[in-house]
């Protein structure tokens, strides 16, 4: 039976960002959160999806990890 406590329904949206760095998946993963979260409120979860690099000249030259950012939606 449901009850009429608002409190505990929320809504959350996820979206997918990919974030790049010269150094390392970590430091892609932290841009990519800390870019998202100047436009987007109540961040919540991050999940990796995919990580991968770019090569040139047999060289990574890019690391880039690939987020599912879950926020919530004010009500």
């Amino acid at each position: 039976m449901a009850t009429n406590d608002k409190s505990t329904e929320s809504v959350y949206r996820v979206t997918e960002v990919i974030g790049t760095s010269a150094q390392s998946w970590e430091d892609a993963a932290k841009t990519a959160v800390q870019t998202a979260a100047g436009t987007l409120r109540d961040l919540r979860i991050a999940e990796v999806v995919k990580m991968d690099v770019k090569i040139e000249d047999g060289k990574v030259i890019e690391y880039r990890t690939r987020l599912q950012l879950s926020f919530k939606y004010e009500s």
